[in-house]
């Protein structure tokens, strides 16, 4: 599969998880794919937790779906509808997940490119996940980012040290398939913009 195909067939997987394994040489390659990710004065910030156990996962799918709740509650009439019928993740039937965290100590007190955007560890880390996803992409694996929790929670449940900040909750396994339009898109919540409407030149043009 090329880059461009990649790009484009890349989906957030939430209900099309097989659980069938995945073999290590696979994961390894994924992982390493997204390990040679582009980091900020080369501080590599990341790391990868692999959570497989079943009791950890269930434990993070109940924190989820009480996240879910939170949020519906705040919605009425055709969104309420529309958020009822979409998933939003795949936990329980992934075959295994990996947390992606940030270490802004990483790469000592004065990290080469941050001085001025402290945010750009954090950027780095985002690199690396969509490298991550590109390359089970095309691996045949489904990659489903679960942001329906809270910080401090994960953080507790896996024993992620103080001043490590997670990420990324990614459920990675094989797929049934992979959608053609976004999940989001066919049940109505959003629709895709066209590229002509995002690009600007020179300035900031006002009436996008």
């Amino acid at each position: 599969m090329d880059l461009y195909t990649a790009i484009h067939r890349r989906r957030d997987v939430r209900a099309q998880f097989t659980g069938e394994p995945v073999p290590d040489e696979t994961l390894h390659r994924v992982l390493d794919a997204a390990h040679a990710a582009p980091s900020v004065g080369y501080s590599q910030p990341w790391d990868f937790i692999l959570v497989r156990n079943a009791e950890l996962r269930r434990r993070f799918h109940a924190h989820v779906r009480d996240e879910r709740d939170v949020f519906a509650a705040t919605l009425s009439g055709e969104a309420a509808d529309r958020f009822a019928r979409i998933k939003i993740d795949g936990v329980l039937e992934s075959t295994l997940s990996i947390v992606v965290t940030y270490d802004p100590t990483r790469g000592g007190p004065a990290v080469l490119g941050r001085h001025a955007i402290a945010d750009a560890g954090l950027y780095s880390v985002c690199l690396a996940i969509q490298n991550l996803w590109l390359a089970a992409t095309a691996e045949g694996l489904g990659v489903g980012w679960v942001s329906f929790y809270r910080e401090p929670f994960l953080a507790g449940l896996l024993g992620i040290p103080p001043g490590i900040r997670p990420v990324a909750w990614l459920c990675v396994g094989p797929v049934t398939h992979l959608e053609e339009v976004p999940d989001l898109a066919r049940h109505g919540w959003r629709q895709k913009r066209r590229l002509a409407e995002a690009l600007h030149t020179d300035r900031w043009t006002a009436d996008r």
